[in-house]
C-alpha cells in the first residue's frame, strides 16, 4: 500500500486543470516564515503610500465600512498543495486604490512580523486581489493570516501576504522575503514559476 498524505488527492474534477507539479488538499496547510503575529481588530491599521509619500490609511472600523465582496478561489502554494475553491470575504484593491494617484508598476506588501512581498501593481487591480479578513463563514484565523491577508489567488500563495498592514508602490521593483531567498520574483503556477530562473 502507498505512501498518502491525508487530505490530498492526485487528480481534479473532471473538466478542469491543476497547475502542473500540483496535488489537492481538502485541508488548508499552515505554513510561515516565522512565529505568527496575533494582532487584534483594534490595533490593526492598513495603508497604502504611493510613490510620491502620500499615504491612505483605514483602521479596522473604517475599513470594515468599506464595500465587501464574497470570493471564491483556487489557491495554489509553492510547496505543491491546491485548495479548490476557497470561500473567502474582502475588500477588493480596486475599491482601496479608488482615490489613490500613482503611475508607479510595483508594490511591496509589508506585513505585520516584518515579512514583505513584492507584486506588480497591475497584478492587483481588475479584480484579481482583495484584502480578505473571512475564510469559509469565519473571521479570518491568526495562523491564516487574521484579521487580513492579502489575497492574490493567481499567483503562488508566498504572495498573497498574511498580516497584510500595507503596501508601499515604487517606480522600481525590489524583491520581499522569499524572492531574496531565491523564490521567484514573479511566481505564476501555470508556469511553474517557483525559484528564480524557473
Amino acid at each position: 500500500m502507498g505512501i498518502v498524505s491525508p487530505g490530498f488527492t492526485g487528480r481534479r474534477r473532471s473538466g478542469t486543470e491543476l497547475p502542473p507539479g500540483q496535488y489537492l488538499t481538502r485541508d488548508f496547510p499552515v505554513l510561515s516564515a516565522g512565529p505568527t503575529p496575533h494582532i487584534q481588530p483594534e490595533h490593526w491599521e492598513f495603508s497604502i503610500a504611493t510613490e510620491s509619500g502620500e499615504v491612505h490609511k483605514w483602521d479596522w472600523p473604517a475599513f470594515l465600512k468599506l464595500p465587501a465582496e464574497e470570493i471564491t478561489r483556487d489557491i495554489h502554494c509553492v510547496t505543491r498543495w491546491s485548495k479548490l475553491e476557497s470561500e473567502w470575504k474582502g475588500v477588493s484593491l480596486d475599491t482601496l486604490f479608488a482615490d489613490v494617484e500613482t503611475s508607479a508598476d510595483f508594490v511591496m506588501a509589508h506585513s505585520y512580523g516584518g515579512y514583505t512581498t513584492n507584486l506588480p501593481l497591475d497584478d492587483l487591480l481588475d479584480g484579481q486581489a482583495w484584502i480578505a479578513y473571512e475564510f469559509e463563514g469565519d473571521p479570518l484565523g491568526a495562523e491564516h493570516g487574521g484579521p487580513a491577508r492579502l489575497l492574490v489567488p493567481h499567483l503562488y500563495f508566498w504572495k498573497s501576504a498574511k498580516w497584510v498592514r500595507g503596501l508601499v508602490l515604487s517606480d522600481a521593483e525590489d524583491l520581499g522575503f522569499w524572492e531574496t531567498a531565491g523564490y521567484h520574483e514573479y511566481g505564476d503556477p501555470w508556469k511553474e514559476q517557483r525559484y528564480a530562473g524557473d
